[in-house]
């Protein structure tokens, strides 16, 4: 009897504890995705292509070789601007590319 109410009991308890953020929400990234569902920004993948094809060296996963290549570290997305901003290593310099979400165009290069 003792074990069924200690397992009950349990069982309540895991059931009242408050689930883990598993899926926490990202603002920028619930915009990104509402801009590009909506038509107003291109997909973060032709975004990317765009970049990468604008770079004086290549992405070090398309590359034959480790060396001197750009390490594509990720995006970030400005819902006001409607533009990315890509980040890249290189030879222990870290270089921002901004681009335009809605058109393309590259606007900035910063290392």
């Amino acid at each position: 009897m003792k074990s069924l109410l200690a397992s009950l009991l349990l069982g309540c308890a895991l059931v009242a504890a408050p689930a883990p953020a598993f899926a926490q929400s990202n603002p920028a990234q619930e915009a990104a995705r509402r801009d590009t569902q909506s038509g107003r920004a291109l997909p973060l993948r032709q975004i990317e292509a765009i970049v990468f094809r604008s770079l004086d060296a290549p992405v070090c996963s398309n590359s034959g070789n480790g060396r001197d290549c750009y390490e594509y570290l990720g995006p970030a997305y400005d819902p006001g601007a409607m533009a990315y901003r890509l980040k890249f290593m290189r030879n222990s310099r870290v270089t921002f590319v901004d681009i335009d979400a809605r058109t393309g165009r590259v606007l900035s290069r910063a290392r």
